[in-house]
């Protein structure tokens, strides 16, 4: 037998170390909207679908009409799964359920036995507390239940409307109880609000503590577990839109970045915004255009070609190609082959700068804009602030960004607006058709679309580290 039940719900299971343990009663608390019922519903469904495991959902209030239609707005058809006898939706009183959970062979026996049911959900226990019935009372009916649902070695979830954390009624319920998981909803940056779910008991499984935040999302509950910030893989080993390879950010910019348009990505020094970036500039490549670079302190050519590689480009052949550029302004040794796709203008002031990038870059450009090509610019504004002065970079941006934009370039722009100062940073976003920003806070990382051309705007979305392309998946 299985020492523990999965709940399939992304990210609870990786806090409980695999699931709940199987044939536990887990108290589930929150406030009104916070998802209880969405959550409950989800751990049956998953089991019924994923684990071959049928569930049992048993509502005091909520008719069963109004749940199948609140569920199949996340894609789960609950009638259908009925009629394969893998779920059934009880609508009861709380008395006559006890009742009939007492009675052998009785209405609750029998729904258990006809469809070999191994999940619970119960919503609400709330309800068993009303009444005039002494304390005594109601501690006892709760201690039955708990126990009539092991006998039938089920893993069940015990719905409940939260109260006060000192209620003595609380305190026996969790100490009755095998888990106890709490839902909340709190205010966030003053116009949003973040959901966060905490484990605060689970006898028999190792648990991640703290509170980790989740969203409700088409598909239903997703969590993200505190600390879950994108990794560097590099140190383990876009008129038309052209996808930017991340499918919520896509969705966000009506298919992706438009041709001929400019982007800034803004980010603090916490955040890692590499695959941000690369997502976006590998699939500019593979779309059939060229790209410049202008690198930065922190990413060198070796860099570069790893994570491109990540996503099945290989620079040194558009490098053969001639499709790609690299503007440096650091002293750094070239690999092999890159010789002759590298600008150096690091010995270079402002002026010459200005007249050896465009001497290298116009023939080439030239050649491709006959051939109705186009081209993707790479920016990093803080090497240019640190190498060649606000005051540059504030007459340069506008030049460039208008030639670009005229020619039916596309660019993106890194920066730090805190580093960079209001002032520069809002003539820099005034310039742009769009501004993506991310950041670290806590132990999350955050990505919001602040500015696009199509007048859209998101809630933050977390940052989820995931192993396979792109690498991030936005919540």
């Amino acid at each position: 037998m299985n020492q523990y039940t999965s709940t399939g719900i992304q990210g609870l299971d990786f806090l409980l170390n695999g699931g709940f343990p199987t044939g536990a009663t887990i108290l589930l608390e929150g406030l009104p909207g916070t998802g209880k019922t969405n959550l409950s519903m989800q751990f049956l469904y998953n089991g019924a679908v994923q684990y071959d495991e049928p569930g049992l959902y048993i509502t005091f209030e909520e008719l069963p009409g109004q749940l199948y239609k609140e569920m199949k707005a996340f894609g789960w058809d609950i009638q259908a799964l009925e009629r394969e006898n893998k779920m059934r939706v009880l609508c009861i009183s709380p008395q006559v359920l006890l009742e009939q959970m007492e009675t052998q062979n009785g209405l609750f026996e029998q729904i258990i036995n006809e469809i070999g049911c191994k999940r619970v959900a119960i919503d609400s226990v709330s309800l068993f507390q009303i009444g005039d019935e002494s304390v005594e009372t109601k501690r006892k009916t709760l201690y039955k239940l708990r126990n009539i649902l092991r006998k039938f070695n089920l893993t069940s979830l015990l719905i409940q409307e939260q109260t006060s954390t000192t209620d003595p009624e609380t305190s026996y319920i969790n100490y009755v109880v095998d888990g106890v998981i709490r839902l909340a909803l709190k205010d966030y940056k003053e116009h949003y609000r973040k959901r966060t779910l905490e484990v605060f008991k689970m006898r028999g499984r190792k648990i991640i503590e703290g509170e980790h935040i989740y969203r409700i999302t088409d598909h239903g509950i997703h969590l993200l577990p505190a600390f879950s910030m994108v990794e560097d893989k590099a140190h383990l080993y876009n008129a038309t839109a052209i996808t930017t390879g991340i499918l919520k950010l896509d969705q966000m910019l009506d298919g992706g970045i438009p041709e001929g348009s400019a982007f800034i990505l803004d980010t603090n020094s916490k955040a890692n915004y590499k695959y941000l970036a690369v997502s976006i500039a590998a699939n500019r490549l593979l779309a059939g255009e060229s790209l410049i670079i202008l690198l930065s302190s922190l990413s060198t050519i070796n860099d570069l070609e790893f994570l491109y590689g990540l996503y099945g480009v290989s620079l040194k052949e558009y490098v053969e190609k001639k499709k790609i550029f690299f503007i440096e302004h650091y002293r750094r040794p070239i690999p092999p082959g890159f010789e002759d796709a590298i600008i150096d203008v690091s010995e270079l002031n402002n002026d010459e700068y200005r007249t050896e990038v465009q001497a290298i870059l116009a023939p080439h450009i030239q050649a491709s804009v006959e051939r109705n090509e186009k081209w993707f610019v790479y920016y990093d504004l803080n090497t240019i602030v640190s190498q060649r002065g606000k005051e540059f970079l504030q007459t340069y941006f506008t030049e460039e960004i208008s030639k670009l934009n005229a020619s039916g370039f596309s660019v993106l722009s890194l920066s730090n607006f805190t580093e960079l100062g209001s002032e520069l940073s809002s003539f820099i976003e005034r310039t742009s058709n769009g501004v993506i920003k991310t950041w670290v806070e806590g132990s999350y990382q955050y990505v919001q679309l602040l500015k696009s051309p199509m007048g859209k705007m998101s809630n933050p979305l977390l940052v989820e580290n995931i192993n396979t392309k792109p690498y991030i998946n936005l919540i």
